[in-house]
């Protein structure tokens, strides 16, 4: 496992474990972001990371990028 900020553009990678506290996790799932959904790096600045997920481009910092596990 490795957090979603190294993953490499393009890839298609699957979300095994999202950690933080239990408002961080649920603000992620209204995102759409679920362990097992798949999500793709779109791009990357200073960390912060645009990615595909479920149809849908989102946004998000570095901070969230890395308790997300894929």
């Amino acid at each position: 496992m490795m957090p979603l900020t190294m993953a490499k553009t393009g890839e298609i990678n699957s979300i095994k474990r999202i950690g933080g506290k239990d408002d961080v996790r649920r603000f992620l799932e209204s995102l759409g972001f679920v362990v097992g959904s798949d999500v793709v790096l779109v791009s990357e600045n200073n960390g912060n990371v645009i990615v595909n997920i479920k149809e849908s481009r989102v946004a998000i910092s570095k901070e969230m990028a890395n308790k997300i596990l894929i």
